[in-house]
């Protein structure tokens, strides 16, 4: 499969030539830096004031604008789990998996870092009273269980990937995907942030992890359990369609 292909991945691209590297991997850092500072910023900095539904919903814009702003040059996963669930699905080369991976890390660890510097500006505040990590057991919002922990970010990134995967695919409905895509993440968060605090993102859940002892302890299942459930979702996908194994080149 050509590198142009991999455009759809979330958002269509009009361009008729794949963006140089520097360029893709540079869109995958910025688009997850600004979900993990929209989103892990309005829980730390403003989670009292907008609740759960706050939340919710800055997750999903971040994705949203994201997507449209830079997806036509990377695909616009800003998610470890995304880039390999389609990767499985085999609509994304495996080769620029790990280059995609790293960068969605390292973006969402400076606006962790970004975060944490903003936040310290408040009297008293501490990462042990909540920087948006995420947990189970004694670290969970509600106190659920590993098992639970794990089902619910399983199953949920497993949905998360299939309908990215729906809704990028060739035959859908032109321009939507990000706004789907958007709203499914939203829809996804409040339906688990009492759970786990809502991860299905590996680089989110990493990024703010470093700055909480407690939370890297229990930061390999938001690493396991969403790449676990991309993979189920891309096996999935690639028995329910027809697409080939290869696509033909677009360039």
């Amino acid at each position: 499969m050509s590198r142009a292909s991999t455009a759809r991945a979330v958002a269509p691209s009009s361009a008729p030539a794949t963006p140089p590297t520097y360029s893709r991997l540079g869109a995958e850092a910025f688009g997850t830096f600004w979900l993990v500072l929209v989103g892990c910023g309005t829980a730390v900095l403003a989670g009292d004031e907008v609740g759960y539904l706050g939340v919710a919903l800055a997750f999903g814009l971040s994705v949203v604008t994201m997507a449209y702003a830079v997806g036509s040059i990377s695909g616009g996963h800003f998610n470890p789990a995304v880039t390999v669930g389609l990767a499985v699905g085999r609509r994304f080369p495996w080769r620029d998996v790990p280059a995609y991976v790293v960068s969605q890390v390292v973006g969402g660890t400076i606006a962790a870092a970004v975060l944490y510097v903003v936040a310290s500006g408040r009297a008293g505040f501490s990462t042990a009273d909540g920087f948006a990590t995420n947990g189970y057991g004694a670290q969970s919002p509600d106190g659920y269980s590993l098992l639970a922990a794990a089902v619910a970010e399983i199953v949920l990134t497993a949905m998360f990937v299939l309908i990215i995967l729906g809704v990028t695919d060739r035959r859908a409905p032109v321009g939507f995907g990000p706004l789907a895509i958007g709203l499914t993440l939203t829809a996804i968060h409040l339906v688990s942030i009492p759970v786990t605090n809502t991860s299905v993102n590996p680089a989110r859940s990493l990024a703010v992890a470093w700055f909480d002892t407690a939370a890297l302890g229990q930061v390999w299942l938001f690493i396991v359990a969403p790449v676990v459930g991309a993979a189920i979702a891309g096996l999935t996908w690639s028995r329910l369609t027809a697409e080939p194994v290869e696509e033909p080149a677009t360039a």
